[in-house]
């Protein structure tokens, strides 16, 4: 792949992640529980995503067995969606959301176990800077951590990434045929919603989740649905664009845009400040990875190249 070819996905992709660093600002501004909010966010976008597949139906040749994987990747997105939305509340939009990128540790050593996308040293390097900044966001080197219960917001943001991870790794290789990505992004979308459903009304309660709330309510609802137009659809249609043109290792150090806007929302917006001074050293160090793997990473392929 030529650095033209690679730039146009990679700018792609950092527009989606630009545009998806809003959804935990218009969550909050909803005012719903997790439960409710994450699986709303799904509903209200499946009837742009069916309208857009609708259109583009004759160029979507995939096989039943690829749009099941894509819908299996959607029912990967609902425990992440879940469990996100929870560590918000416990820890802040911007640290829940860096906790949960730390996908990028584990796409991109299975993406080289399982794929062939042997990183290069300037990932590898920046490997342990990523692990480094996330543990010292987390606040575990401090007595008193920003956030309402750091504990609870640390773990459910691990097992976000974990959730995060898998749908990534799936999610790309549902669309290798590269067929539209609204198509793609609608069956991913209604496996989320149908998962998401399932675990709302599943009792939770014992596990600091509250029930889903089917009766909206307004405006919480029309912040919903501004953040399933601007991130579910958009945002996400970019990423899935993308995707499958790059290494999983390179979206994923794009996709980690995210947190660090979502970090300057909250501060800036939400007035979420007062992080300690290990918890600003641990955002720098992400940041800092996230510039040198942009600028000097690359990944190889040990197969066939990108298709």
């Amino acid at each position: 792949m030529t650095v033209d070819l690679d730039r146009r996905p990679m700018l792609i992709a950092l527009a989606g992640a630009a545009a998806i660093s809003f959804s935990p600002v218009l969550y909050v501004f909803s005012d719903t529980n997790p439960s409710t909010g994450a699986f709303f966010r799904m509903l209200y976008a499946l009837p742009a995503l069916a309208l857009l597949a609708y259109l583009v139906r004759n160029a979507d040749t995939r096989s039943s067995r690829t749009r099941l994987l894509a819908f299996c990747a959607g029912l990967l997105l609902a425990p992440d969606m879940l469990v996100y939305h929870s560590a918000m509340i416990f820890i802040g939009i911007g640290i829940a959301t860096l906790i949960g990128n730390s996908q990028v540790i584990i796409v991109t050593l299975a993406s080289w176990k399982l794929f062939g996308e042997k990183p290069n040293p300037a990932i590898l390097i920046s490997l342990p800077i990523v692990m480094i900044g996330l543990a010292l966001i987390s606040g575990i080197a401090d007595s008193d951590p920003y956030g309402e219960d750091p504990v609870k917001g640390v773990i459910f943001g691990i097992m976000g990434a974990f959730f995060y991870s898998f749908f990534l790794i799936v999610f790309r290789h549902a669309n290798k045929e590269l067929a539209p990505v609204s198509s793609v992004q609608f069956d991913a979308t209604a496996g989320a919603a149908l998962g998401l459903l399932i675990l709302g009304l599943l009792p939770l309660s014992s596990a600091a989740i509250e029930p889903l709330v089917i009766q909206p309510t307004w405006p919480g609802h029309g912040w919903l649905m501004l953040l399933a137009m601007l991130c579910q659809v958009a945002g996400w249609l970019a990423i899935a664009h993308a995707l499958p043109r790059l290494p999983a290792a390179h979206t994923s150090f794009a996709i980690l845009l995210q947190p660090v806007l979502t970090l300057i929302w909250g501060y800036i917006i939400l007035h979420q400040d007062g992080y300690s001074q290990n918890q600003a050293i641990g955002i720098f160090l992400v940041l800092a990875a996230i510039t040198s793997v942009t600028i000097y990473g690359s990944a190889t392929n040990e197969g066939d190249a990108i298709e």
